[in-house]
């Protein structure tokens, strides 16, 4: 066994050899005039890379590590006496590239080489492109009808150690993202193994698991897929890709993390089928359709929306655009980013690094004379004040706010600094959600509620039946089983839970007082709208959904 210390001090010399190259390499750069550069500081292009094979580079003693989009090719070399040199320089030529010389550390070039491993596992063509024909994922797709599915299939390919078939897990873990509906594919290295993992209906369930080996193999292929650097380890990466099934694009953003033992990734499924809800089919009740319905037919306002991140804000806005969509009227959006590409509306995406935020956005929007803006988010007086102003000027304005619920939509743009008299003005509606699984049809239980699930229920249904006098308590509701078609989750699919606020004469005069949320909720009770707790306990009543799955989106408590 190695002594800790043997370990530590060997580490030592390692560093200590590896600064004396880099000391080395820097006064050669000097003395042939040419710049220095330090590869293990800097990410190796992959397409650069495979310009020249790994056997002339090792032959050449150097590494094409970034090219540009001018056709420049830098090369790292360690000296410029190498006989070699001038025949990769001439293949550079041939190709159409002018090589930049640099002075690199023989260590470092060497490091580098081990890339050229990690490309050969992948076998993309192109990064942002998945070079797999559409048949092959067309086929996985077909193939995987549950999650049980997926785990036999990979399990069968990573059990025959092939680098070909570790390759096609990749589309194997994709396909069968796709068929089953995931919104999100994590892939986990620990101590022992990887697990890999779907978020199905917003919750995380175990797929598969693969040797650490093998995962570097899978690695390699999803960032040469994501278009991220491979050498590049300790720093966290984001790329994205597409890949075509059954002739439709399913955009797939990757972001990988340094981890205590290799890169975590996390892959989100963009499928455009998961987005295209109507409006009618969200799971707003009957009042609350009309009341949304009547709001966003208005030439102008403000809409709100407001919920914590994958509660299904997106979705919503998107079918309201989608309903709202005609030739006679011109939609612009301000996203960040564009999660899914909407014929007939100017959709534009924001770009920090070039100082394109939703300030300057909205700003640019409105100039460009459109009857209906959706700026993504309203992060701060400015963008507030900017959206308030268009609605106060003749244009539906869509936006999302960070609060619990649509109470707190107003006292968050006071604390931004708008005055409540505009708000007033502006303010349409404000409306919150949440998303909750539904109850898988084909196993689903009937039962009687007892004890404190009945207590919830009765006081709960007494308040809501002020509301809905039509609606009767059952005597029995529904709980989860589990079978083959939901994945033996009891869950099949997910439905949103709402609230809503609207701007009438006693929210106005309220909104003088600097209200707190309870205040306005309160005045609010006339409106006759239901808050997302009754609106669960409706759902729960009806069958759609389980009890429990309110209490975990919204908490449950007996209604005061």
């Amino acid at each position: 066994m190695v002594d800790f210390q043997d370990t530590k001090q060997a580490q030592s010399f390692d560093d200590l050899r590896e600064k004396e190259a880099e000391e080395l390499a820097q006064m050669l750069a000097e003395r042939y005039e040419l710049p220095y550069v330090n590869l293990a500081r800097v990410p190796v292009d992959n397409s650069a890379i495979k310009l020249i094979p790994e056997e002339s580079a090792r032959a050449a003693m150097l590494v094409v590590f970034q090219i540009n989009n001018k056709k420049v090719a830098s090369v790292a070399i360690q000296s410029k006496n190498n006989e070699r040199l001038a025949s990769v320089l001439e293949e550079l030529t041939r190709q159409g590239f002018t090589a930049s010389l640099y002075i690199a550390s023989e260590f470092s070039i060497r490091k580098s080489w081990g890339v050229y491993k990690e490309v050969s596992y992948a076998t993309a063509e192109v990064a942002g492109i998945v070079s797999v024909s559409q048949e092959t994922m067309n086929r996985y797709v077909s193939l995987v009808k549950s999650i049980a599915d997926v785990k036999s299939i990979v399990q069968k390919a990573v059990a025959s150690g092939d680098i070909h078939s570790l390759s096609t897990v990749v589309e194997i873990i994709l396909g069968g993202a796709v068929a089953t509906g995931v919104s999100d594919v994590h892939i986990e290295p620990e101590k022992e193994m990887v697990r890999v993992r779907y978020r199905l209906d917003g919750v995380l369930q175990d797929v598969a698991e693969l040797a650490r080996a093998d995962y570097k193999k899978v690695l390699s292929r999803i960032k040469l897929l994501a278009g991220v650097k491979l050498n590049v380890i300790h720093e966290a990466q984001d790329g994205r890709f597409t890949i075509k099934i059954s002739g439709i694009d399913v955009e797939v953003r990757t972001s990988i993390l340094p981890a205590a033992y290799q890169e975590s990734v996390v892959m989100r499924i963009l499928n455009p089928k998961s987005i295209s809800v109507p409006l009618e089919e969200l799971g707003m009740d009957e009042y609350f359709y009309k009341v949304i319905t009547e709001q966003i037919s208005k030439p102008n306002g403000l809409i709100l929306t407001t919920g914590p991140t994958g509660s299904g804000k997106t979705t919503t806005l998107y079918a309201v655009l989608k309903k709202l969509r005609n030739p006679q009227i011109k939609i612009i959006t301000i996203e960040d980013p564009i999660e899914y590409h909407l014929d007939g509306i100017s959709q534009t995406q924001v770009d920090h690094s070039k100082g394109y935020d939703f300030q300057s956005g909205l700003r640019a929007a409105v100039r460009q004379d459109p009857d209906v803006i959706m700026v993504g988010e309203i992060r701060d007086e400015e963008t507030a004040s900017i959206a308030i102003d268009s609605a106060l000027t003749g244009h539906l304005v869509f936006s999302t706010l960070h609060t619990n619920n649509a109470a707190g939509a107003m006292p968050r743009l006071i604390d931004l600094g708008v005055n409540p008299k505009i708000i007033s003005s502006a303010l349409n509606i404000a409306l919150a959600q949440r998303l909750v699984r539904r109850l898988c049809v084909s196993c689903r239980e009937a039962y009687t509620p007892e004890g404190a699930e009945k207590e919830i229920l009765e006081s709960n249904f007494t308040e809501i039946k002020k509301y809905r006098p039509q609606l009767e308590l059952p005597a029995q509701i529904y709980r989860p089983v589990g079978c083959e078609k939901c994945s033996f989750t009891g869950f099949k699919g997910r439905i949103s839970i709402y609230e809503g606020i609207l701007m009438d004469r006693a929210i106005e005069e309220i909104l003088r007082e600097n209200p707190s949320e309870r205040e306005i909720k309160e005045a609010a009770k006339p409106q006759g709208m239901l808050d997302m707790r009754q609106d669960g306990i409706i759902k729960v009543l009806k069958g759609i959904t389980a009890l429990e799955e309110i209490k975990e989106a919204v908490g449950l408590e007996e209604s005061r």
